[in-house]
C-alpha cells in the first residue's frame, strides 16, 4: 500500500488541470477457487491482483484511468491523464490533508482464506460432491465449488478522506442434477458472505449438498405447473430475488436520473402496500453485500428506501448525490480498480411483518408456493418482469400439496409491491452476484414469507 504523501501528490496532480474532485482507489486481491465436476477436481485457480483507479470529476463530467503499475511516476502520469480528460477550466489546486476515517462498526475475521490449506479446501469440495451423489441413485451430475477472496483497499480523495480496509469473502456452491425417464431437474444451494473460514463451523457443506440433491430428486415427481392468475406465496427460503430485481434496481439513483426507472419523481408517494418496507443495509454483519465503506470511501449505512408503502429514498453514490443535491448513501460500488463506482445495492430486503408464515399458507385456499427462484429478466423502465421458479408447490385448501415444474412468474414490480397482502415475521437471505454496466458485485437480498394476492403463473402446456 502507498504512503499518504504519495497519495496526496497523485491527487494534486489529478486536480491541477481544473477538476472539482479527485480520488484514488487502490486494491490488492488474493483469489482462490476449487471446482469439482464429473466426480473429480476439475479446476483450481489461485491468483493475486493489484492496481489503482484514479477518478476526476469536473461539473458533471467524469474521467477515469486505471493501472496495475503502482510506481510513483506511473501513478502521477495516470492522474495527469485523468485530469486532462476532465478539464473544463483551470484553477489553483487547493491544499488538503488526508485524515483516516474509522468504520462505524467492525466485522471480525478469525481465519483468513490463506489460513485454510488447499488440501482442506479440496477435501471440503470432494465431501460435498460425494454427499450429493450418495443422496439418491437418480443423481446424475454434481458440481461443487468453494471460493474465497482476501482484499485490502486504500481510498483517498481531495476532500481529505483516507480509508484503509481489509476483509474476506467466502462462497460455497452445490448444484445437483437428477434424471428419470428422460426428465431432468436441478437442485441448487449456495452459502457464504463477508467472513473468514470460521464460516465452515456455522454451515455444513455436506448438508447443503444433500439438500440440493434431495430438491432435484423431489422435483422429478412434480406435475406441470398450473397456468393463469392466482395468489402466489413467496416463501422466505426463496430469498429476495423478487425485491432485488423487480424493485431494487429501479431505486438506484443513476437509473432514476437517466429516466430509466419506474420510480422516477415518486419520492414521498405511495409505491407499495401498507406495511411494506424495503431497506438496503450494508452494515449487516457477515452478509454477502456487507462492507465497512463503499468503494468511494463513504461509510456503509442502513437506508430505508420504502417505509410502510411510501418511497423515502434512492440509493446514491457521490456523483448522483451531487446531482440530486443530497448526501451519498454509501452505495458507490465497483467490481475492481478497473471500474469507476456506480450506485449499486448491498443487502436489500423487505422488512418482516407480523404474520405467522404457516397462517399465510393456511389462509390461502388455492395458489402457488415458491420456495426457490430461478433466473429472470426485468425492465427497470416500467418494472415488468419474468422469473423462473426452480422449486414450487401447489397450495390446495390451505395446505401444501404436490410439487410443480416449469412455473414462471410474470408481472410488474411496482404492482407486486402494491399487491402484497400478507407479510410473515420470518426473514430468509439469498446471495449472488449482480451485474450492471458491465460490472459484477456481490450482493445479499432477503424477504419474509409474503403473499401476492394475484400474479400471472405460466407453466407447461
Amino acid at each position: 500500500m502507498l504512503d499518504k504523501k504519495l497519495l496526496t501528490d497523485v491527487l494534486q496532480a489529478a486536480l491541477k488541470h481544473g477538476g472539482d474532485f479527485a480520488e484514488i482507489y487502490l486494491e490488492e486481491r488474493l483469489l482462490n477457487n476449487v471446482l469439482c465436476e464429473e466426480n473429480r477436481i476439475e479446476k483450481i485457480n489461485s491468483g493475486r491482483e493489484q492496481g489503482a483507479g484514479i477518478r476526476v470529476i469536473k461539473d458533471e463530467y467524469t474521467a477515469y484511468v486505471f493501472t496495475n503499475n503502482l510506481n510513483e511516476n506511473n501513478l502521477k502520469q495516470a492522474a495527469i491523464l485523468a485530469g486532462k480528460a476532465a478539464q473544463r477550466s483551470s484553477r489553483p489546486v487547493t491544499d488538503f490533508n488526508l485524515l483516516q476515517k474509522q468504520a462505524d462498526f467492525q466485522m471480525h475475521f478469525q481465519y483468513w482464506p490463506e489460513h485454510l490449506e488447499l488440501d482442506k479446501k479440496v477435501d471440503q469440495v470432494l465431501a460435498a460432491n460425494q454427499a450429493a451423489r450418495d443422496t439418491d441413485k437418480e443423481i446424475r451430475q454434481v458440481t461443487a465449488a468453494i471460493g474465497d477472496v482476501h482484499k485490502k483497499i486504500q481510498i483517498a480523495n481531495s476532500l481529505g478522506d483516507y480509508i484503509e480496509d481489509e476483509w474476506a469473502r467466502i462462497r460455497l456452491l452445490v448444484q445437483a442434477i437428477a434424471a428419470r425417464d428422460g426428465r431432468i431437474q436441478t437442485g441448487y444451494e449456495v452459502a457464504g458472505g463477508v467472513t473468514g473460514y470460521e464460516f465452515l463451523n456455522q454451515v455444513s457443506f455436506t448438508q447443503m449438498a444433500e439438500q440440493a440433491a434431495s430438491r432435484a430428486v423431489n422435483m422429478l415427481s412434480a406435475r406441470p405447473a398450473p397456468v393463469g392468475r392466482m395468489p402466489v406465496v413467496m416463501h422466505a427460503e426463496a430469498g429476495g430475488t423478487m425485491v432485488h430485481e423487480a424493485c431494487g434496481h429501479g431505486l438506484e439513483a443513476d437509473l432514476v436520473q437517466k429516466g430509466l426507472s419506474v420510480y422516477q419523481n415518486k419520492l414521498g408517494q405511495k409505491v407499495a402496500a401498507d406495511g411494506v418496507s424495503v431497506i438496503d443495509d450494508a452494515t449487516l454483519l457477515s452478509r454477502n453485500g456487507s462492507y465497512h465503506f463503499d468503494d468511494e470511501g463513504c461509510p456503509a449505512q442502513r437506508t430505508v428506501l420504502i417505509e410502510n408503502g411510501i418511497l423515502k429514498a434512492y440509493m446514491n453514490d457521490r456523483m448522483t448525490a451531487m446531482k440530486q443535491g443530497s448526501s451519498p448513501t454509501g452505495n458507490g460500488r465497483r467490481e475492481s480498480y478497473q471500474y469507476r463506482p456506480v450506485p449499486r445495492m448491498s443487502n436489500t430486503y423487505i422488512a418482516p411483518g407480523q404474520d405467522d408464515p404457516e397462517d399465510i399458507i393456511r389462509d390461502t385456499p388455492r395458489g402457488l408456493l415458491v420456495k426457490r427462484m430461478g433466473g429472470g429478466q426485468v425492465n427497470t423502465t416500467n418494472g415488468d418482469f419474468v422469473f423462473d421458479v426452480q422449486e414450487g408447490y401447489l397450495i390446495e385448501n390451505g395446505k401444501i400439496s404436490s410439487p410443480v415444474r416449469g412455473a414462471t412468474l410474470t408481472g410488474n414490480g411496482p404492482q407486486v409491491l402494491m399487491d402484497i397482502d400478507r407479510i410473515g415475521n420470518d426473514l430468509g437471505f439469498g446471495l449472488g452476484m449482480c451485474g450492471k454496466d458491465g460490472q459484477s458485485v456481490p450482493v445479499g437480498d432477503a424477504q419474509p414469507t409474503i403473499r401476492i394476492k394475484s400474479l400471472t403463473v405460466g407453466g407447461l402446456v
